[in-house]
């Protein structure tokens, strides 16, 4: 009842064409009801009467006849038409929540889940639901108005006979619904197998280019194929499933037509029915079957909505971790002071990543992060938007702690570029407008100015309309490193974080960038995570991180002089012994 209620709350937008398609499915129902009386009442008055009456009576009940299936006609259209597409909103409604759904959910959320199996559900999943929401009710409703009505009808015919299709039909209920429980575990477990099989697909493709630099084809075709063989069982065991089920109910059909023959030879020895009421009986038996058969084909489909659902409704109740608080203010205007006071941070509560960090950045100055990889420097940079939450005490700007911010406006006043940087399907101007959606092209263009992109692009065919392919593939690493930087440019946010922005590029770009970043990190708070310790040395301060925390602090120079583990650093780098 839970996902019943849950599933009938889409239906509110669309409840006028719900109910005209419901009236619509009505009126098909009594015209195929009808028919049958029709017939019986031709047979039994209008037929008995003299030839010249019947052919005066034809073209009237010809007219009438076609009137009635014109009416059918109609119905039915709009049933396929306006019924589709209601399903097809309604998809489109539960795609889009969902897909918003996606965008609220957390970092930590996306670390636990695969690419793949969302995808799987955003897709497959709501095909099935979408279905599931045009014929579930269209279905049940016709189903049940022609039982019920051709049960009535039925009886009126012959009431002992009909009794004893009621006896069979019981039983072939109680199959179905045994068989129904059988049926749902199995269709759930294709969900999980086809979002494994999705997730396989799209870790292979997205590594496409390391799986053939390493000649990891055979690799690959060996993971895939585990998943795929896994799908494949799982189908197996379904399609068995389904064939005890539909045999099943073929079998109980046909013991209901052996039903409607024996006991009507018997009830025609006794000369309680006559032959011709069970020829109109055996047309009404084919209306009972009929919507029977049809309720046995949408359990099927049921199953495989009602599991899609299930899954989807899972993601649309998931909580994200990082939400505004309540009373959660505008970031208003910033100056840019940072303080980080006696943070911890641990990604599963048991690993501290960070142990009370105290850090104080007065505003637009550099500050550089540097140690070795797993000491958590990105990860600090990470609790400033709030990607994450501090697990112990807090980070602040202008003395407001982040977690009393709203998301948007924090996010808004942080520009970032990542060590990863990422391409957005589309053309150059998209990706550097992505910084900010409504600049102009003269906007665009500075910030490719700034970040040495902007004679690059022009001098491509089709310049800032160049499409950059899937994640930038048409692009060199150095060549998205400096786009991403434009972004930037474009955003011109009061706080910067660069988390390895230069590390792409070659020496000679490396220069060009670093004193368009040094221009623009000025009157800008700016932390800047560096291995290439060239591009930091006119940083305000230096602060090595190790596992074991803060180890050492301060400028260049001073570090130099101190002989500690930045020294060391630097001189690996100067004599070219390390990365």
């Amino acid at each position: 009842m839970y996902f019943l209620k849950r599933f009938i709350k889409y239906y509110k937008p669309y409840k006028a064409v719900f109910f005209i398609d419901m009236f619509c499915a009505m009126i098909v129902s009594l015209v195929d009801l009808a028919f049958p009386q029709i017939l019986n009442l031709l047979t039994n008055h209008l037929f008995t009467q003299n030839a010249e009456l019947i052919l005066k009576s034809l073209p009237w009940l010809g007219l009438g006849l076609l009137v009635m299936y014109i009416v059918r006609y109609l119905g039915r259209y709009y049933i396929t038409y306006q019924g589709h597409v209601m399903g097809a909103r309604m998809e489109s409604d539960m795609r889009q929540e969902l897909f918003d759904q996606y965008q609220r959910l957390s970092f930590s959320y996306y670390d636990q889940n695969n690419t793949g199996e969302m995808m799987s559900k955003l897709v497959s999943d709501l095909f099935d639901i979408s279905e599931l929401a045009h014929h579930g009710p269209e279905n049940i409703f016709i189903s049940i108005l022609k039982i019920i009505g051709s049960f009535i009808l039925l009886l009126l015919i012959n009431i002992p006979m009909t009794l004893i299709l009621l006896a069979v039909t019981v039983l072939m209920l109680v199959f179905s619904v045994n068989q129904n429980k059988k049926m749902r575990a199995v269709f759930m477990d294709n969900r999980r197998k086809i979002a494994t099989v999705n997730a396989s697909l799209q870790d292979s493709l997205a590594g496409i280019r390391v799986v053939k630099s390493f000649a990891n084809e055979p690799v690959e075709h060996k993971k895939f194929e585990r998943s795929n063989l896994q799908f494949l069982d799982s189908k197996e065991r379904n399609y068995k499933r389904m064939g005890t089920f539909h045999a099943g109910n073929n079998f109980f059909q046909g013991m209901l037509f052996l039903t409607v023959l024996v006991s009507g030879g018997f009830f025609i020895a006794l000369g309680q029915i006559k032959a011709t009421d069970l020829a109109i009986y055996a047309l009404y038996i084919n209306i009972f079957i009929n919507p029977i058969e049809v309720l046995v084909e949408f359990t099927e489909m049921f199953q495989k909505g009602f599991s899609g659902f299930k899954r989807f409704v899972e993601v649309i109740d998931t909580q994200p971790e990082i939400v505004d608080t309540p009373g959660a203010k505008d970031i208003g205007v910033v100056k840019g002071d940072i303080a980080y006071n006696h943070v911890s941070f641990s990604y599963d509560d048991t690993n501290m990543v960070l142990e009370g960090i105290d850090i104080q950045i007065p505003a637009g100055k550099t500050v550089a992060l540097v140690g070795p990889s797993g000491g958590g420097k990105t990860t600090l940079c990470s609790l400033l938007p709030r990607f994450y939450d501090v697990t112990a005490g807090s980070v602040t700007i202008d003395g407001k702690d982040v977690r009393n911010i709203t998301l948007e406006s924090l996010r808004k006043a942080i520009g970032i570029v990542q060590q990863d940087v990422y391409m957005f399907a589309g053309t150059i101007r998209d990706n550097i407008a992505y910084g900010k959606p409504d600049a102009t092209m003269e906007e665009i263009v500075s910030a490719a100015r700034q970040a040495n992109i902007h004679e690059f692009v022009m001098g491509l065919e089709d310049g800032y309309d160049t499409y950059v392919g899937e994640r930038g593939a048409r692009l060199s690493g150095g060549q998205k490193q400096r786009i991403s930087i434009a972004r930037v440019f474009l955003k011109n946010p009061k706080i910067l974080i660069l988390d390895e922005a230069t590390s792409a590029l070659d020496n000679e770009s490396e220069r060009h960038i670093q004193d368009s970043l040094e221009e623009l990190s000025k009157n800008r708070t700016t932390i800047v995570i560096a291995h290439r310790l060239s591009t930091i040395r006119r940083a305000d301060e230096i602060i090595v991180i190790s596992d074991d925390g803060i180890v050492e602090r301060g400028n260049h120079s001073f570090l130099l002089e101190r002989n500690g583990l930045y020294a060391k650093y630097y001189n690996m780098q100067f004599e070219g012994l390390t990365d």
